[in-house]
């Protein structure tokens, strides 16, 4: 309950204060104006890292024991937000930048004492920790820089950092990982607060604040799991949990040596800009992207236990094939949608999906089986835990306060709160509904795929529909079935796959419901959630 709260709450904090840092990005000047490197064309605020850092810190400081480690983590996770948002604000020098990665790093090292003891290829044979120290310090810099060049296209850094975190988070989960578990899972929730406003075209970018931190909290988690979680993973196993940043900012420097240029100079030559090149659209580009990094985490879960060779192999092997791909697309001038041709069964089915019926019946699907659910569950639960009632009450009254009072049709606080209801429904129709029947199993998973497909429809076919596809849908996909993979053969981990893949269900319902009715104030889904709220303060708290 715990980790599910953390990632709740952080999400919750990320969207609550990236409106409010928006909004204060002109006066503070932390607006990412566009040049001949960058792919936007309008200045967009830089104020994401913000709330994707207090979001995920909020939760971690309150549930995780003060040690030195982390405390050193804490520590290190606010100079990089000051100097992350001090460059975005005032563009820094490199070396600024290198001293305040060094500062946030070398506590973690040396007062945390936490570095590296073993590398790939050298059996249980530790290295002196005179050089397992400064290794590490410069590894978890060369991570963070990592993240912060990979943050080009919108989406992209911080979907890439999720599918490592969920990694991570499962690994984790297998080994009784505690605080690398809780760590991963706010991060995650900070960062799903933030992709909602950074999809395509992205209202609002992470910034150095934000992208430092993802780089720093990978690295950190990273040396974690394997220096203490889980000592029994391959030394190698970094390369396929952090995936396609490390290749490729080692890729760019050696292009910079080669052509003479300079190391610290930003360029345009990442693989996301060369697919954009390629004729690849960002959306194309970003989802590529995300598909290389999702076959190379998957594979880090599937060869944690696996030989260095493997490992290496593996990764090698990968990373190759894209590289290759780019230098022979480059090299003989393909380019991506050479044909605009449109087939006669193509036309046929658009036609069909035209008609009014195809939209009709999953919309009054969603907006009927959605708010049902929450009063239903919070009205039938055999129990309320406390924490969760009170939680609610303090939820309700939130919620009411935000209906009575609100001006702005675009406010993000109800919708928050709506998506927090949504986890708690799930968690209590998954952990406290008695005894499931057949029957009951059978009507539960017809509902979800009811719901699910009729969500599906009118997201990809509705022409009303103001929901629009994003790349953050293709990741939402990737970790779903990511968890429901994993955990299906784990009988007593099996309900936190199946809660995840119900709670997207429900989210995404929530929002399609939103989007369509966010202009009135009293609405059935803000009604449903403000009734189930009411119910579960009821019951957990009296």
């Amino acid at each position: 309950m715990t980790s599910l709260l953390a990632l709740i709450t952080a999400m919750a904090i990320s969207m609550a204060i990236i409106p409010i840092m928006a909004r204060l990005a002109p006066r503070l000047g932390m607006i990412d104006r566009p040049d001949p490197r960058k792919v936007h064309v309008v200045p967009v605020p830089r104020a994401g890292g913000v709330g994707i850092v207090l979001g995920s810190l909020v939760p971690i400081a309150a549930w995780l024991p003060l040690d030195h480690v982390v405390a050193s983590y804490l520590f290190g996770a606010m100079v990089l937000l000051l100097f992350g948002v001090w460059d975005d604000i005032k563009e820094l020098g490199h070396f600024v930048k290198f001293g305040g990665q060094f500062i946030a790093v070398i506590p973690v090292v040396y007062y945390g004492d936490l570095f590296v003891t073993h590398l790939p290829f050298m059996g249980l044979d530790t290295i002196p920790e005179s050089i397992g120290r400064p290794f590490t310090v410069f590894a978890l810099v060369g991570m963070i820089n990592a993240i912060n060049h990979s943050d080009g296209l919108d989406g992209l850094a911080g979907g890439m950092s999720l599918l490592s975190l969920s990694c991570m988070a499962y690994l984790a989960l297998m080994a009784d990982g505690y605080l690398v578990l809780l760590i991963a899972l706010g991060t995650i929730g900070g960062v799903f607060g933030f992709l909602r406003y950074n999809t395509y075209p992205a209202r609002v970018f992470m910034g150095d604040g934000g992208s430092q931190f993802l780089g720093f909290t990978l690295g950190f988690l990273t040396v974690y799991l394997v220096e203490r979680a889980n000592t029994a993973l391959s030394p190698a196993l970094p390369a396929l949990v952090l995936g396609l940043p490390i290749v490729d900012i080692l890729a760019v420097f050696a292009q910079r040596v080669y052509h003479g240029m300079n190391w610290f100079r930003a360029s345009k030559n990442h693989i996301h800009h060369r697919l954009l090149q390629l004729g690849f659209d960002h959306y194309e580009a970003v989802v590529i992207i995300y598909s290389i990094q999702f076959l190379l985490v998957t594979s880090a879960v599937l060869f944690s236990y696996e030989s260095d060779l493997l490992i290496t192999s593996f990764y090698a092997a990968v990373c190759t094939g894209v590289f290759a791909f780019l230098i022979v697309a480059e090299r003989t001038g393909w380019r991506a949608h050479s044909s605009s041709h449109v087939s006669g069964l193509t036309r046929i089915i658009q036609t069909v999906k035209r008609h009014h019926l195809f939209t009709a019946v999953p919309v009054n699907i969603v907006l009927i089986a959605v708010p049902a659910l929450f009063i239903f569950v919070s009205a039938s639960a055999a129990e309320v835990p406390h924490d969760l009632g009170v939680a609610s009450a303090i939820l309700a009254v939130i919620l009411f306060a935000y209906l009575i009072f609100r001006k702005r049709s675009d406010s993000m606080i109800g919708q928050a709160v709506i998506y927090v209801t949504a986890a708690f429904v799930v968690y209590l129709e998954s952990r406290y509904f008695g005894q499931h029947t057949p029957l009951m199993d059978v009507g539960e998973i017809v509902y979800f795929v009811l719901v699910a497909v009729a969500t599906g429809i009118i997201i990809r076919y509705d022409t009303k529909a103001e929901f629009r596809t994003t790349p953050l849908d293709y990741l939402v996909i990737f970790v779903v079935l990511f968890a429901g993979f994993l955990l299906y053969n784990l009988p007593e981990k099996a309900d936190l796959g199946l809660m995840a893949i119900k709670l997207v269900v429900l989210f995404y319902g929530c929002e399609l419901i939103y989007a369509r009715t966010q202009r009135k104030k009293w609405y059935v889904l803000s009604v449903s959630t403000l009734g189930s709220l009411l119910l579960l303060a009821a019951r957990g708290v009296i």
